[in-house]
């Protein structure tokens, strides 16, 4: 499960990745949203509050979308209603349910950290990741609306030994720092590239990860520990 994302709207971590991945044309949609927020933190539409968005989606190589974060939904006036299907993450991307957007409405999430959690005890742990250097690309599926509006889940794979004790169900679809490799996720259609990425999720940056009280103030619990890339 991927159920929080952050990001620094002006840290330069973010431009000088999407410079680094020829997503140049974006970058001043970015800079834009620095202007209104210095952090930003994204949450699942829980409680079907359509305005839980993730904001600058990147669905091509000169736009991005304000997606809800719940791909479940249909047109409310000029809003979304949110559905009862739990759909932050598209998960058995085998199911019906998923396979027209895996194919054809692909996007990319930049953050700056993400969170995790694994049930302890009565509870659950949270994990606060950050890379630790430069930004992270998250794999995205959308929907579009007959009023405009968008909706949106964040891809997870199966999970992985080295993940697993900080989510022992899945890992987030990271995608790499590559610009072949973007172009062919955000063309429409499935190849090769975009198989082997779903197929085999990797992680594309070290990442320092923290067990903390919340996400919102990633208060620390534990000391951070290091989970190496894996290319």
């Amino acid at each position: 499960m991927c159920g929080f994302i952050q990001r620094v709207t002006d840290s330069p971590d973010v431009i000088a990745l999407l410079e680094e991945v020829g997503l140049t044309q974006t970058i001043p949609l970015f800079k834009k949203e620095a202007q209104h927020a210095d952090v930003i933190n994204f949450y699942p539409a829980f409680g079907k509050v359509a305005q839980k968005q993730i904001t600058n989606l990147i669905v091509d190589y000169q736009s991005t979308i304000d997606a809800t974060w719940w791909f479940d939904a249909k047109p409310a006036g000029d809003t979304l209603e949110v559905g009862e299907r739990t759909t932050f993450n598209a998960r058995n991307l085998d199911s019906p349910y998923w396979q027209k957007a895996v194919s054809q409405r692909r996007g990319v999430v930049v953050a700056t950290a993400v969170g995790e959690s694994n049930p302890s005890g009565k509870g659950k742990a949270h994990y606060f990741m950050r890379p630790t250097r430069g930004a992270l690309l998250l794999g995205a599926v959308y929907r579009v609306f007959s009023n405009g509006c968008y909706s949106c889940a964040v891809i997870t794979r199966p999970p992985r030994d080295d993940f697993s004790q900080f989510h022992e169900k899945s890992i987030p679809c990271f995608l790499p720092h590559d610009k072949e490799a973007l172009s062919a996720w955000l063309r429409q259609g499935m190849n090769y590239d975009v198989e082997q990425l779903l197929a085999t999720p990797r992680i594309y940056t070290d990442l320092s990860i923290t067990r903390v009280k919340t996400f919102k103030h990633a208060e620390p619990i534990d000391e951070p520990v290091l989970l190496k890339a894996t290319l």
